[in-house]
């Protein structure tokens, strides 16, 4: 039975997750992609197709539910990642803790007889082996699964070969720790031990520490570099590790291995190239920064030719550059570089911060826009086809459709159920800083009927837009806040991606200061347009860094706020990950002014405002004690408050099995201090927004 309730749909599609077709390859030839999908919108066993450009026809290349052979459960696994050779015919993934190889049409996949459990599978290029990592070794075995052996094992269990934990900050597909070589005899690998790494601290109820992240201030994991012809020793590659102690990026293209390396207080940056030989190191290229240098996914990079790609933070512009040389205009905001073919280059860039599109860049064809309408576009190329994916406001997951001249464009079929929820939203620019906003109206009101108490649900931060023409689940759920009895305001302040390195670096030295007077701004001046909205009754709910800007708001700004909701937050920023947070701080020892004005703990004795804390106890995310800390700190300071812990929950509960049960808890809290009478939430219509 289809759901009738928004809680009850992102529980069953995993926010809307399933059925979305993604992780595409396009084959060299440019006449197949391979692509992941569940069979339906609530199907968690996703599944690796294939679709043949010629004909538009999909085939089905690896079901896990008949792979396993156990039935269709909606406990079964699905297919997370896989790897491919550079000719896109032998494709190799993890399933169950085992290696899984396909040789695309030919037959159905098989298990391979290797040691496991098996994690980040990748086949050499020219798809005769294939290193995977398990239990921390870094392995090879043969494609027809022969020869499996081992290329560098751990000599302690805090070592770990074949994976490395900031290069995800560079990498389109998560963080790498091996890169084979282009002829397939040689891997390039990463060492890390995590040996230096501090335990996080604990409270009783949080139980022990579940993960080995730095904190901020503290060692952090030793990171070398290795270059192995597989059956030789292996050699280290070199550089200056203690200037430059972090690896954000590392790989193997045609000019040869390279790695991206970056300074402790993240204000330089250098790209590498490695002697395949011998390990010596070579600066091709340096950036700086007085504040911090921004990692832009897929960045370094060389095209087929050799010519450099990199970015450059011009009078408010973030430009793609080759060899140095900008070639993306003023007012377009490099995002991402998603890959080269030859000598052109496939990005992603904003004019419009709400909005993202496809370009692409060579020196014959110059600058193209490959994408149009409002939306978050994406996509990958190669060959002379292009699979462009355009996310806008009428589905979760939007649409997929690949492109090749002189063809019709062929739909990737997505199977994402459409929300049980209208939108009744508006899309607002506030105040003289021109914040983006959304406010969410619930369906029954009616302007002029009545005041509505508001609840700010804003995230607030780096990294993350609410504010964009896509609509995911966050938009949904403020809508489905709006239901209850609420106007909805979310807003993208100061710090937040899209408007440029000026816009980003505003928050340096202070995450909460200009956040929050963005957040104060755009309310008074939604209230200036929408005279219906109650200023004597605002509330303010967050997760993560959102749930540390509710908490900041009711202790900092109570003239304002009235109630506050905070889920998940950083309240000691010296309890949080070192790579993240020092970018924005800076160092604790060097800095600890800066960390003092961001400690939520020292404000707690302001508490006037009622405040509910929670936090899942697994959280790898967020240390818990960040929120008990908070507690106790209050507790100590005789201040009334709810604290909600979650045991086995981690960083994200919204989707999982407590979803209906959080939700509720939170509505709650807020009505009842915010004299909100109850409403019931109406069943829903596909989504339909007013913005």
């Amino acid at each position: 039975m289809a759901p009738t309730t928004l809680t009850e749909q992102l529980v069953r599609t995993c926010r809307f997750t399933r059925g979305v077709p993604e992780r595409f390859t396009v084959s060299s030839d440019g006449g197949t992609i391979l692509f992941l999908r569940g069979r339906t919108g609530d199907d968690p066993a996703a599944c690796l197709w294939a679709l043949d450009v010629g004909s538009g026809r999909e085939r089905l290349l690896a079901d896990p539910v008949r792979l396993l052979a156990n039935g269709r459960s909606p406990r079964t696994a699905g297919i997370e990642a896989y790897g491919t050779d550079a000719a896109t015919g032998v494709v190799a993934f993890a399933l169950s803790g085992g290696l899984w190889k396909l040789d695309v049409g030919k037959g159905e996949p098989r298990r391979l007889s290797v040691a496991g459990p098996v994690a980040d599978p990748r086949p050499d290029p020219t798809g005769c082996r294939i290193a995977y990592v398990s239990h921390g070794a870094l392995r090879v075995v043969e494609a027809n699964g022969s020869g499996d052996r081992s290329v560098a094992e751990p000599d302690t269990p805090l070592v770990e070969f074949g994976t490395a934990v900031h290069t995800g900050t560079t990498s389109l597909d998560g963080a790498r720790g091996h890169w084979w070589s282009p002829d397939g005899g040689q891997l390039l690998f990463a060492r890390t031990d995590f040996t230096p790494v501090q335990p996080w601290p604990t409270a009783e109820q949080a139980g022990p520490p579940t993960t080995r992240t730095a904190l901020a201030g503290t060692p952090n994991p030793d990171v070398t570099l290795w270059l192995s012809a597989l059956d030789d020793p292996p050699v280290p590659a070199s550089w200056d590790r203690t200037a430059f102690e972090y690896v954000v990026g590392a790989g193997w293209d045609a000019h040869g291995p390279w790695a991206v390396v970056q300074s402790r207080d993240q204000q330089t940056v250098r790209f590498l190239s490695i002697d395949p030989e011998g390990g010596r190191t070579t600066v091709l290229h340096e950036q700086r920064d007085p504040c911090w240098v921004q990692l832009v996914p897929g960045l370094p990079a060389r095209t087929g030719s050799g010519a450099l790609l990199t970015h450059r933070d011009l009078r408010g512009t973030r430009h793609l550059t080759l060899d140095g040389t900008p070639v993306t205009p003023e007012g377009l905001q490099l995002r991402a570089v998603l890959g080269t073919d030859g000598d052109e280059v496939l990005f992603t860039a904003s004019g419009e911060p709400t909005e993202t599109h496809l370009w692409s860049y060579g020196t014959k064809s110059g600058l193209r826009q490959l994408s149009s309408g409002p939306g978050v576009h994406f996509g990958a190329s190669r060959g002379g086809t292009l699979v462009r994916v355009t996310r806008d406001a009428e589905r979760p997951g939007g649409r997929a459709e690949v492109l090749r001249a002189g063809r019709p464009a062929v739909a990737v079929l997505s199977y994402a159920e459409r929300p049980a929820r209208d939108l009744h939203a508006q899309r607002l620019v506030l105040g003289p800083r021109a914040l983006a906003a959304r406010l969410h109206f619930p369906s029954w009101y009616r302007r002029g009927s009545g005041p509505l108490p508001v609840l700010v649900d804003s995230y607030g931060g780096a990294a993350l837009q609410r504010v964009t023409a896509e609509l995911d689940w966050r938009v949904l759920l403020s809508q489905w806040f709006a239901e209850q009895g609420f106007a909805v305001l979310t807003t993208d302040g100061r710090g937040t991606p899209g408007r440029g390195p000026d816009w980003e670096r505003e928050v340096y030295g202070d995450l909460f200061g200009p956040v929050l007077d963005d957040q104060v701004t755009a309310l008074h001046e939604a209230a200036r347009l929408h005279p219906d909205l109650d200023l004597g009754r605002v509330a303010v709910r967050g997760w993560s860094f959102g749930g540390a800007l509710a908490a900041a708001a009711v202790l900092r700004r109570p003239d304002v706020f009235h109630a506050a909701v905070a889920g998940a937050g950083v309240t000691d920023q010296r309890l949080y990950a070192a790579h993240w947070r020092e970018r924005f701080l800076g160092h604790p020892d060097a800095f600890p002014e800066r960390y003092d004005a961001c400690n939520l703990l020292l404000d707690a004795p302001r508490l006037t405002r009622p405040l509910l804390l929670i936090h899942g106890l697994t959280d790898t995310n967020v240390p818990p004690v960040n929120t008990l800390r908070l507690s106790e700190a209050l507790r100590a300071a005789g201040l009334p408050h709810e604290l909600l812990l979650l045991p086995g929950t981690g960083h994200q509960p919204i989707g999982s099995t407590l979803t209906a049960q959080l939700l509720d808890r939170q509505v709650r809290f807020l009505r009842r201090h915010l004299d909100v009478g109850p409403t019931q939430e109406p069943t829903g219509r596909p989504v339909r927004s007013s913005s």
